[in-house]
């Protein structure tokens, strides 16, 4: 992975309509968008959402079953905004049976597979965070074998009362919750070294309740973050973030896998929005969830 430019680069591309400050309230949208079968919907769904910050997971890149597009360049082309790209795996294969079936090829240009943070104003110092992992994928990835390991792309964020840090990421799912708390205690020990002082918004899909009896409450990163000052986020407490899709057609369980952690910013309203198109079709086996950050603590 060291060797690979790949695995150590972000990409930046669009382009911001804003060049000054957010104001608040400001939206944000955090939304894992299964590999993001259908770009152009998906732009929609989030637009509709007034979000001037969006953070992506499980983004292609030159793959097979999404017509080896970029489908993060194509959202942030749509919403008008700048984004950053970090690869998280290189896909080995073609994926899952499911996700065969959206092949025409049967090779991946590129076979990149990763997450995204997108802003209606410039992202400022966008970095990469690879997080701790013991790379399950590439050793027992069945279907889905990888080269990778989870990451946070995140950057700094200007706002009238001054900037605070916007954190895209992906928690593990093929492991327990000690797996994640590590993970997102380095994260955030990462942060506070690079950005000290700062406030820090991180989203994403945090697996939480994966290999834990679908218990979220199991997990050690919500206890962890909130010792280091953090309050979590993510609609209402019984509400779940997972659904069936086209790839994912028969979950075993709903699931809430999804949230923000946010520390030294007043965060009003969160919501979970429903995946689904105008048609009922859905674009994710997740739903998208939302915050508004009206300013500083």
């Amino acid at each position: 992975m060291g060797r690979l430019e790949t695995m150590n680069t972000i990409e930046i591309g669009g382009a911001p309509p804003v060049r000054g400050p957010l104001a608040f309230p400001l939206c944000v949208a955090a939304w894992n968008l299964e590999r993001c079968l259908f770009a152009r919907e998906s732009a929609a769904r989030l637009r509709a959402t007034g979000a001037s910050l969006v953070l992506l997971s499980e983004m292609d890149n030159g793959m097979a079953r999404t017509g080896q597009r970029h489908p993060t360049a194509e959202i942030a082309a749509a919403l008008s905004m700048q984004y950053a790209y970090g690869v998280e795996f290189i896909e080995l294969g073609l994926g899952s049976d499911e996700e065969r079936e959206f092949c025409k090829d049967d090779f991946n240009e590129k076979g990149f597979h990763g997450n995204a943070l997108l802003s209606a104003t410039l992202l400022a110092r966008p970095f990469m965070l690879r997080l701790w992992g013991e790379r399950p994928w590439f050793t027992n990835g069945g279907d889905q074998p990888r080269i990778g390991e989870r990451l946070a792309i995140g950057a700094m964020i200007e706002t009238p009362a001054g900037p605070f840090v916007a954190v895209s990421t992906h928690l593990e799912s093929a492991a327990k919750p000690a797996y994640r708390e590590r993970q997102a205690k380095e994260l955030i020990e990462a942060l506070d070294v690079a950005f000290p002082g700062l406030p820090i918004l991180i989203g994403g899909d945090l697996n939480t309740g994966n290999h834990a009896g679908g218990d979220f409450e199991a997990e050690g990163l919500f206890a962890m973050s909130a010792a280091r000052g953090f309050t979590r986020h993510g609609g209402p407490i019984g509400g779940m973030t997972t659904r069936p899709s086209l790839i994912t057609r028969r979950p075993k369980r709903a699931m809430k896998y999804d949230w923000f952690l946010s520390r030294g910013l007043r965060i009003g309203e969160s919501r979970i929005i429903h995946s689904l198109d105008p048609s009922g079709r859905p674009l994710s086996d997740h739903d998208l969830i939302t915050c508004v950050v009206e300013g500083f603590e």
